[in-house]
């Protein structure tokens, strides 16, 4: 697993709708002991909660992609509870096929 990108803030009903779906992390989590900055070249460190990388969510971007990220936030669309994870494809290997 790897961040290529992050999305613009989510509104307080969606961010109520996504948590609701989140499961907090076991031992091992990829990120573990990463710290994540409040915003791209910011110095300040957030305070995170590491959650299973199993939620599916589909979101909008723009084509500008510079060293594997994306150059601008993505906006989330919806949450894809019809999708695993598994169905996904990897960053750069191809679109996804929306199911249903």
């Amino acid at each position: 697993m790897r961040a290529v990108g992050r999305t613009t803030p989510l509104r307080p009903d969606t961010a109520r709708q996504v948590g609701a779906h989140l499961a907090a992390a076991g031992p091992g989590h990829p990120f573990e002991g990463v710290r994540f900055a409040a915003s791209w070249g910011s110095r300040d460190v957030l305070d995170v909660v590491l959650v299973r990388p199993d939620l599916v969510a589909e979101v909008s971007a723009d084509r500008a992609v510079d060293r594997g990220v994306f150059r601008h936030p993505l906006r989330f669309q919806r949450i894809r509870l019809d999708v695993t994870a598994d169905d996904v494809p990897r960053f750069g290997q191809g679109p996804v096929v929306a199911a249903g």
